[in-house]
């Protein structure tokens, strides 16, 4: 019997926007694209390469405003700093709109019933661009996008989307925060960059209750994440019951990235990602689509975007990198998981 087809969207362009010694630099994509090479699986699925995103589907989540300035910025011969971390340097707006077009590319493609599921390789990542400025390290909301996208052209009506990187997903939280038809369900380290992501922030108007922040204290790893899948995500996307879902994963959790103070392992991801593929199996028919995010250790980026890929493709994921050195205990998550209990009423 054959495999799940999977759609491999990625573009040789996307590493035309860098700033050596920046923490989100060209050399990330790279590291994935040589782990998903050299183990076989990037010719396990469907390559495709993506056409820029049109700026219709941008100005659904984005200002007119902002995108002007992209473009003004665009036509500059040298790299600005939009804010203290996020830099766009020549064609930015055009290598932007190539990241956003993966992962709309991915999702036409399951959408279409070409794929059953997909993977978008894809940079600057996007979680963080606001609807009106670029942010931590992202130009455009790039899974918001293709959220809106699918709603507005294919028919979906209810999106979940799944955000797992370390850092809370500020952008893609205020593109949906009083709409009912995007559950947004964010674990991330907190209190941390950028200061938003509380439990008590869940939605507000019409989208009331379907904003799930998880904020959880550094230090955490592998079985708080566990927990919280268990006892908080499954429980609201049961009630949900999505026709599609999108995931932002940030390797970024992972016990030796550089920039946080988490101690999730690969394994610990690969978990995450399989008990996503278990939802989209048995609410929307596999529809999933993972886009990458945030992740500055090259090792986890390697491995960790290579096991999404086994997930995707039904193959056993491996663990190469082993667990955090030391035996430190997770902390205390139980009044966490009680009042997220409370807030949505689980």
């Amino acid at each position: 019997m054959a495999g799940p087809r999977t759609v491999y969207a990625t573009h040789p362009r996307y590493t035309e926007h860098d700033f050596p010694g920046h923490p989100e630099r060209a050399d990330r994509i790279r590291a994935v694209w040589r782990g998903l090479a050299d183990t076989g699986l990037a010719a396990r699925m469907r390559a495709r390469r993506p056409a820029p995103v049109e700026m219709a589907a941008v100005l659904a989540v984005h200002t007119a405003e902002y995108l002007e300035l992209l473009r003004r910025i665009s036509a500059m011969h040298h790299t600005t700093f939009l804010d203290s971390d996020t830099y766009a340097g020549p064609d930015a707006l055009a290598i932007a709109l190539l990241s956003a077009g993966g992962v709309m590319e991915a999702v036409g493609a399951v959408l279409d019933g070409s794929a059953d599921n997909g993977l978008a390789v894809t940079r600057p990542p996007g979680h963080h661009a606001m609807p009106d400025h670029a942010m931590g390290f992202c130009l455009l909301g790039n899974v918001a996008i293709a959220a809106h996208h699918a709603r507005a052209r294919h028919g979906v009506e209810r999106v979940l989307i799944v955000d797992y990187d370390v850092h809370h997903g500020n952008g893609t939280e205020a593109m949906f925060y009083d709409d009912p038809t995007v559950l947004y369900v964010s674990t991330h380290q907190y209190p941390f960059y950028p200061g938003t992501g509380a439990a008590t922030d869940i939605g507000t108007g019409p989208g009331h209750g379907f904003t799930v922040n998880i904020p959880l204290p550094a230090g955490s790893g592998d079985a708080n994440y566990a927990a919280v899948f268990e006892r908080i995500v499954w429980p609201v996307v049961e009630r949900f019951e999505p026709q599609l879902i999108l995931v932002s994963i940030g390797l970024d959790a992972f016990w030796a990235d550089p920039l946080a103070d988490m101690r999730l392992t690969s394994s610990g991801y690969s978990h995450l990602a399989s008990e996503v593929m278990r939802m989209a199996r048995r609410f929307c028919a596999g529809r999933v689509v993972f886009a990458l995010e945030g992740g500055y250790d090259l090792d986890a980026l390697r491995h960790g975007v290579a096991n999404v890929a086994r997930v995707l493709l039904d193959e056993p994921t491996i663990d190469p990198l082993g667990p955090a050195p030391g035996s430190a205990s997770e902390p205390d998550i139980s009044g966490l998981v009680a009042l997220l209990g409370s807030l949505h009423g689980l």
